[in-house]
């Protein structure tokens, strides 16, 4: 049986440079777009099983052997700083609080040449007792994700009876510094999108920031269905209804949220609309799998081997211009909209947010 047959992702290795490649030390893509942003997956595991990402039984984890050791993973770190332009680094997972020596791995990528701007992306439970090891660690800001303000509601979007311990969580993070908070919403249709108005009034009034996100065909069940999602337009018409919102008037560059002024500020709200507003266009993301596999986009159907090459001897010149060859390669959209798109055989809780 092949690994295509498997349903396995299709894998790549080092290969010769494309000589239609330029030589540019950075990460390019031959759409003219350059990555300086790195997401990094910890680990696929979760202490959480929501709806739109995981079976209520969970997933068959990766095995131990097969993840980076802390080593490899800041070895790869320091090519992309040092070597490849990176300049921003998320650590996420699965759940990255779920990693042993999380803080560990964030010092010693916060000692490096130059030093990257460093994020984390976790759903707070565990939060509240490490929120200041973190920013002392080096984590600049983080995102906490909190789909509802109901007790039961969260009971059933996540499997788990953990609402009280992510707000202490996002409180924690945010008397430690690691301010603005973000908060990641999903809404969901029939479960907690009458929720919008009621998110963004918590948000202000505890000085966080909002942000929805459209949800994505990244679950492990693959069963996305486009007209079940709640869209960026019904958000934005929820939300005008009780609160007034003008553009951000900085400019969004990459950003994958787009931003409105509430009510004349200070603070902003934010939509993520990977799906009806995509903004591939202007995308400067690379991405690493706890198994140390470079993918070009989150919905990429190949990945490049990173981790062979580690394991196998390879210098950090070759490392890098592997790297460089997957983004190179990088697609010029996610193609969600294409009637041939096929869902990455990957969830979400496996490649990283």
């Amino acid at each position: 049986m092949t690994a295509t047959e498997l349903g396995l992702p299709a894998l790549r290795t080092a290969t010769t440079r494309d000589p239609a490649r330029p030589a540019d030390a950075r990460l390019v893509d031959s759409f003219g777009r350059v990555a300086t942003d790195l997401r990094i997956s910890l680990t696929d595991r979760c202490n959480l099983r929501c709806h739109y990402c995981m079976p209520a039984e969970g997933l068959d984890w990766m095995p131990r052997e097969e993840q980076l050791t802390d080593d490899e993973l800041i070895r790869l770190v320091t090519i992309a700083v040092r070597d490849l332009g990176v300049e921003e680094l998320r650590f996420t997972g699965g759940e990255p609080l779920l990693r042993r020596g999380l803080e560990d791995l964030v010092a010693a990528s916060a000692a490096l040449e130059p030093r990257p701007d460093i994020s984390l992306t976790t759903n707070g439970v565990g939060l509240a007792r490490r929120a200041e090891a973190l920013a002392a660690a080096g984590v600049n800001r983080l995102n906490v994700s909190l789909d509802t303000l109901r007790p039961d509601r969260f009971a059933t979007i996540t499997r788990r009876d953990r609402f009280s311990d992510v707000l202490a969580g996002m409180r924690a993070a945010r008397d430690a510094g690691l301010s603005p908070v973000k908060i990641n919403t999903v809404l969901l249709r029939g479960m907690n999108d009458d929720e919008a108005v009621d998110l963004l009034r918590f948000a202000l009034d505890e000085g966080f920031e909002l942000r929805f996100i459209e949800q994505m065909p990244l679950d492990a069940q693959h069963g996305w269905e486009r007209t079940e999602m709640v869209t960026a337009g019904e958000i934005m018409a929820a939300l005008s209804e009780e609160f007034t919102l003008t553009p951000d008037p900085a400019h969004r560059g990459a950003a994958p949220a787009e931003r409105w002024v509430v009510d004349g500020g200070p603070t902003m709200v934010g939509i993520i609309a990977s799906v009806t507003r995509p903004f591939c266009g202007a995308c400067d993301r690379t991405r690493l799998t706890s198994d140390g596999q470079v993918r070009s986009c989150l919905f990429a159907r190949t990945e490049t081997d990173l981790r062979a090459m580690l394991r196998g001897g390879s210098t950090d010149t070759e490392i890098a211009d592997s790297w460089r060859d997957a983004m190179w390669g990088k697609l010029a959209g996610h193609g969600i909209d294409d009637p041939g798109f096929l869902q990455p055989d990957r969830p979400m809780s496996a490649i990283g947010g």
